[in-house]
């Protein structure tokens, strides 16, 4: 299993300690996490990193997280496989996101969700 590199943004710092801590427990083979306030910050991390799963919040300041998904679509970026961490988990709001994101994981994050998304998306890469 190829070893993933991520990107967690959230403008919480607490919130990103706790999906990068979810991602240790993940025991999914990781080579580097990075991290980002808002999707400013996010898209300068991915011009110079290459990122296997975007975790993004979606309510940020500067940029929100709907705008970075948008943005990454806009630019018709290869994009790593993105995944949502917000307390927003509204129909609405997961009918906005559909087809820019692949999974909605609704916070509180619970590590064994954040396992279950990695150990799905590294089989996946395997393939």
């Amino acid at each position: 299993m190829k070893p993933l590199n991520i990107l967690i943004v959230d403008d919480s710092a607490t919130m990103r300690q706790f999906v990068r801590r979810a991602v240790q427990l993940s025991e999914v083979p990781v080579a580097n996490v990075h991290e980002a306030a808002n999707g400013q910050e996010a898209l300068a991390v991915l011009d110079v990193n290459q990122v296997d799963a975007l975790f993004t919040d979606i309510n940020m300041p500067v940029m929100s997280g709907s705008e970075l998904l948008r943005e990454l679509e806009r630019q018709g970026r290869k994009t790593p496989v993105r995944i949502v961490v917000s307390t927003d988990g509204s129909d609405a709001r997961r009918q906005e996101l559909e087809g820019l994101v692949r999974w909605y994981v609704n916070k509180p994050v619970r590590p064994e969700v954040v396992r279950d998304v990695l150990n799905e998306l590294a089989n996946a890469i395997a393939d």
